[in-house]
This record gives C-alpha cells, sequence and structure tokens, in this order.
C-alpha cells in the first residue's frame, strides 16, 4: 500500500502547525518550508478544515492551527480524511468482481486484517508523536533560528 502525497503533506501540514504551537501557521511558510506549492497545500487545507483537523483564521493576519492538542490528533485520523480508497484488490471493490473465488477465497479476509492492523497501528501514533520524535524540528521547519552561540574566547599568547 503506498499513501498519496496529499497524505504525506497533510500530516507535515500538522506537524508544522504542532511545531509553532501558540501562533497562527500560514500557507506559504508551510509551502516554503517542505519545499511544495501553495496551490498544493491549499486544496490539502479543505478536507482537513471539514474533518476539524485544522481551523482557518481568516483576514490580514490570518492563518491556521490545531483545533485540538496535537497530542489527539491521529495518524489514523488523517489517513481516513486525506485518502481516497484502501481497496487492496479487486474483491475489496463493492460490484461486479470477475474472479471465480469472490466467494471462496481467502485473500479478501487476509487482506483485511492486514489493512485493520495498518489502522491499528496509525491510531496509535499521535501527531505529538512524530513532533517530540525531532526535537530540531522548529528548526528544520525554518520556525527558529539556529541559537547564537559565542565562539570560545581564544588564549593570549605572550609575543
Amino acid at each position: 500500500m503506498r499513501l498519496t502525497k496529499q497524505t504525506n503533506y497533510a500530516v507535515r501540514m500538522l506537524m508544522y502547525c504542532a511545531a509553532n504551537e501558540g501562533h497562527l501557521s500560514r500557507i506559504p511558510e508551510i509551502a516554503r518550508a517542505y519545499g511544495v506549492s501553495e496551490l498544493f497545500l491549499f486544496k490539502i487545507l479543505q478536507p482537513l478544515n471539514k474533518a476539524g483537523l485544522v481551523e482557518t483564521v481568516r483576514g490580514r493576519n490570518g492563518g491556521v492551527r490545531l483545533p485540538k492538542p496535537a497530542s489527539q490528533i491521529t495518524l489514523f485520523d488523517v489517513v481516513k480524511v486525506t485518502e481516497d480508497s484502501f481497496s487492496m484488490a479487486e474483491c475489496f471493490d463493492a460490484g461486479e468482481v470477475d474472479c471465480p473465488l469472490v466467494d471462496s477465497c481467502g485473500l479478501n479476509t487476509a487482506l483485511r486484517k492486514a489493512l485493520n492492523a495498518f489502522f491499528d497501528v496509525l491510531s496509535q501514533y499521535s501527531i505529538d508523536d512524530l513532533v517530540k520524535a525531532r526535537p530540531q524540528i522548529n528548526f528544520l521547519l525554518g520556525l527558529d533560528p539556529l541559537p547564537y552561540v559565542a565562539p570560545a574566547a581564544q588564549p593570549q599568547t605572550a609575543a
């Protein structure tokens, strides 16, 4: 199974907002941090907003933020909003199936168990888990400048 770019960047957008906690995040800044187009992020923003995973603040100083703590948003929450289909084989789809074994094959059952295990694992990880796993995430995303460290004093030598 391969997740779409939409899911990938939706998770990244939520991570950015979590790392930028207490501030509004702006789409141009998020796009710059990840090297992706603003238009693409605006497209992803709509289903995330509709699902209550982000909230938008309109206006000149507007932006996006998480409506609840990042610890309460799981990867499964994001995946179920951003992925269109979890059909792993033809027999997952409703409707007419060409396979003569559709009613007596164990493949569908095995794939459903695998998919449910995948969902269970995603449910165990929150956006907060991903952000806390990277202590330098704010610097890497351009949210915090590299802290200034004064150069060590050079010992004086007698001439």
